[in-house]
C-alpha cells in the first residue's frame, strides 16, 4: 500500500471520502490575476501606481509587454493543476502601434488578443476597471470627484467596462465577473463624509444602468478600509459596498486584506451567503496593512476555504487571487498563492464536516476540539501529492520556474 493509500485509509476512518474531496477540488475555479506578472504597471500608462497601491523590489524579467506577460502567464498555468480563469484589469487593454486610446473610450476589440489567448487555453476572463494610476484621478478621486469632468470620465469608462465583460462572456462562453473598485478617499479628517458617497452611488447607478445579461456579467463591488494617502477615509467603506451590493443585487466581493486587522473575512462568509445568490472574494494576505503579500497556507486561508467547503459553496462563491510581489520571482508568485488556496480547499474538503457540526449542535465542543487538533497532522500532503499526479505535475516546481528564469527572464531588458 503506497503512501496515498494509507493516507486515503486514515480518511476514510474519518468517513471522508477522498475521491469525492479530489474531484470537487479539480472542478473549483480560481481567477488568476494578470497583475503580478508585471506589478500592476499595465499596458496603457506609464504612470506611477496611486491609489492606496505600491508593489516593493526589483526582481529581475518583470513583462513588459503583452507577449511576455502572456508567456509567463502560460508558465504559470503550466504549474498550476486545476480549472483556471484569466483575471484582467482594463489597464491590460492591448493597442495597435501608434493607437492612444483613453480609459473612457475602450472597446472590446482593444482585448482581442486575450480573448484569443482565452479560447486557445479553455479559460474564461474576469474583469476589473481600472480607477487607480492615471492623470484623470484628482486628488484621490475618480467615481466620487466634485469635478463633473472627472467623474464623467470614469462614468464612461465603467460603462465601457461592462461591455467588455459581457463580450468576455460571449466568445469564452463562461460568465464574467467584472469587479469595480475605486480608490477615492482622504488622507486626513474630511470635512464631508456624505457628499463623496452619495456621488459615488449616483456614478455606480449611471454606469450599471448600462444594458448588459446578468446571467453573463456578476458585477461585484469591492470595499476597503484604507491605503496609503487615504488613511483617514475611504468612499467605498465596507458598510457603503454591502449596502449598495443589497440595494442593486448585485454581487458583493470581499477581499481579505481590506478589513481592520481585528476582522475576518471568514467569519463573514456565512452571513453573506444568507443573503445573497452569490458572493466574490479576493483572497490575500495582509501583513499588518493591506499589503497584498503572496497567499500561503496560513490559518486565515484554512478558514476562509472552511467555511466555503462547510457551507457547500464551492458553486456560490467566485475565487480570485489578488497580490503582487515585486521582491521574488513572479511566476514563484503566482504559482504559490494559487496552490495555497487549492491546498487549502483540499484540507476543507479532507474534513468530516457534517460530522463536527452534529457534535456543536450537541453541545460536545471538547470533542469538536479534540478533531480540530488531530485534523491538523492527518496526511493532507499525500492526497495533494496525488492530485498533483493525476493533473500530470510534480511536486517541485521551484526547478522548472528557475529554468525558466535563466533561459527567459534573465534575458529580458
Amino acid at each position: 500500500m503506497n503512501r496515498f493509500e494509507k493516507a486515503k485509509k486514515i480518511y476514510a476512518d474519518l468517513g471522508v471520502d477522498v475521491e469525492e474531496a479530489l474531484e470537487a477540488l479539480k472542478n473549483t475555479c480560481i481567477a488568476v490575476h494578470c497583475w503580478q506578472g508585471d506589478d500592476v504597471v499595465g499596458f496603457d500608462s506609464r504612470e506611477s501606481l496611486s491609489g492606496g497601491i505600491q508593489t516593493t523590489g526589483n526582481y529581475p524579467g518583470r513583462a513588459t509587454t503583452p507577449e511576455e506577460l502572456m508567456a509567463d502567464y502560460d508558465k504559470a498555468f503550466s504549474l498550476i493543476p486545476g480549472k483556471k480563469k484569466l483575471n484582467l484589469h482594463a489597464s491590460y487593454a492591448i493597442f495597435e502601434e501608434g493607437e492612444k486610446v483613453g480609459r473612457d473610450r475602450l472597446e472590446p476589440r482593444h482585448f482581442q488578443k486575450w480573448v484569443e489567448f482565452a479560447k486557445e487555453r479553455k479559460v474564461g476572463i474576469d474583469f476589473n476597471p481600472t480607477f487607480f494610476s492615471h492623470p484623470m484621478v484628482k486628488n484621490n478621486l475618480t467615481l466620487s470627484s466634485p469635478d463633473d469632468t472627472v467623474r464623467r470620465y470614469w462614468i464612461d469608462h465603467g460603462k465601457a467596462c461592462l461591455k467588455i465583460a459581457e463580450y468576455f462572456a460571449d466568445e469564452t462562453g463562461v460568465p464574467c465577473v467584472m469587479n469595480i473598485w475605486i480608490p477615492d478617499g482622504y488622507k486626513d479628517v474630511p470635512a464631508d463624509r456624505l457628499g463623496p458617497r452619495k456621488r459615488f452611488r449616483e456614478s455606480l447607478d449611471e454606469i450599471l444602468a448600462t444594458p448588459y445579461d446578468p446571467k453573463k456579467v456578476y458585477v461585484t463591488l469591492e470595499s476597503k478600509v484604507f491605503g496609503i494617502g487615504l488613511e483617514s477615509y475611504t468612499v467605498g467603506s465596507a458598510e457603503f459596498c454591502l449596502s449598495y451590493s443589497d440595494h442593486k443585487k448585485i454581487t458583493p466581493l470581499m477581499d481579505n486584506g481590506h478589513y481592520h486587522p481585528t476582522e475576518a473575512v471568514s467569519d463573514k462568509i456565512s452571513s453573506l451567503l444568507l443573503f445573497n445568490e452569490k458572493i466574490a472574494l479576493h483572497v490575500t494576505r495582509a501583513v499588518r496593512w493591506d499589503s497584498d503579500h503572496v497567499v500561503i497556507l496560513d490559518d486565515e486561508t484554512r478558514e476562509i476555504a472552511k467555511e466555503i467547503v462547510r457551507n457547500r459553496a464551492l458553486d456560490r462563491v467566485f475565487i480570485a487571487t489578488d497580490y503582487f510581489d515585486a521582491s521574488i520571482n513572479r511566476i514563484f508568485a503566482w504559482v504559490t498563492g494559487v496552490r495555497s488556496v487549492q491546498k487549502a480547499l483540499l484540507a476543507a474538503l479532507l474534513q468530516p464536516n457534517e460530522r463536527l457540526a452534529a457534535l456543536q449542535e450537541e453541545g460536545n465542543f471538547t470533542e469538536v476540539m479534540y478533531w480540530f487538533e488531530e485534523l491538523k497532522l492527518a496526511p493532507l500532503g499525500d492526497i495533494w501529492n496525488e492530485f498533483l499526479r493525476r493533473e500530470g505535475l510534480e511536486e517541485n516546481y521551484y526547478n522548472a520556474i528557475r529554468k525558466y528564469e535563466k533561459e527567459v527572464l534573465e534575458k529580458r531588458k
